[in-house]
């Protein structure tokens, strides 16, 4: 998939060091599951994991995201298809070097949009630690709607965090 700045496409082995180094950081690591650093070695075997994925098939699938006009990964957009194939869940990681400029909107949007539009899903879900404003923020840009606010319901990295839940039909998506 292509933007007019920004290219999406399936991961590669040259995209593990990159991965590796914004996954490392502990801001970037903050509010994500995993633990930084992520060693070289982890981020091979998790990029080769998702260079296997099916991109059309139930569960995750990761898009490496890059400039158009220059090689290297600034960042990831996962999507993980329902069983049923109506509908998915998104989630984004960004290289702070490439925050703040707009290419993650710019990324979701098209990724909501081939997936709503092109594909024809019924709905988009997305969720986001409840201290993470600028996910939240990208979001509500994009489209999605807050539906949720789940208090302390997410034991993550020695404390409890809250969960901002988010979702987006197809019915009301204007891109």
């Amino acid at each position: 998939m292509e933007t007019a700045r920004l290219v999406l496409r399936r991961f590669g082995p040259q995209d593990a060091p990159a991965l590796a180094a914004y996954r490392s950081d502990p801001e970037v690591s903050r509010y994500q599951s995993w633990e930084a650093p992520v060693p070289l070695a982890t981020a091979e075997r998790l990029v080769a994991g998702f260079a296997a994925g099916d991109p059309r098939g139930p569960g995750w699938f990761q898009y490496a995201v890059q400039l158009r006009d220059a090689p290297g990964l600034i960042g990831d957009i996962g999507v993980r298809r329902a069983e049923d194939g109506r509908q998915a869940e998104l989630g984004f990681t960004f290289d702070p070097a490439f925050q703040g400029r707009g290419y993650a909107t710019e990324a979701v949007t098209r990724v909501a949009r081939s997936l709503l539009l092109e594909e024809g899903l019924h709905r988009l879900s997305a969720s986001c630690d409840g201290r993470n404003v600028r996910s939240a923020r990208l979001l509500e840009r994009v489209g999605f709607r807050r539906e949720g606010h789940l208090r302390q319901s997410t034991w993550m990295k020695g404390e409890w965090t809250d969960d901002l839940l988010y979702g987006l039909l197809a019915s009301e998506y204007r891109p």
